[in-house]
């Protein structure tokens, strides 16, 4: 997988990545202590490269960091964990 310079952007609570003049991002709120992963967006010509993937590990990594449970929205998301039983310990399921 290709290196990509994510940021967390808190004023508009997204991870973001701007790559060739386009931005693609994973939006993130704060619920009670919770990391609540919303939506994952990334622009059509940046496809296949495996961005929202990354988008997705650098949200589980801050969640990590700062000792957050995390729930998940975001289809893609979901997806994605359901792929890295690993992370399973993160997740609470949402209600």
């Amino acid at each position: 997988m290709e290196s990509f310079n994510i940021i967390n952007n808190e004023q508009q609570q997204q991870f973001q990545l701007h790559i060739d003049g386009e931005l693609a991002f994973l939006e993130y709120r704060f619920h009670d202590g919770i990391l609540v992963l919303m939506h994952t967006e990334v622009p059509d010509q940046l496809g296949g490269r495996g961005i929202a993937s990354a988008l997705v590990v650098a949200a589980f990594d801050y969640a990590r960091t700062h000792h957050l449970k995390v729930k998940v929205y975001c289809p893609f998301v979901l997806s994605y964990v359901k792929r890295h039983p690993e992370l399973n310990d993160m997740v609470i399921k949402p209600s």
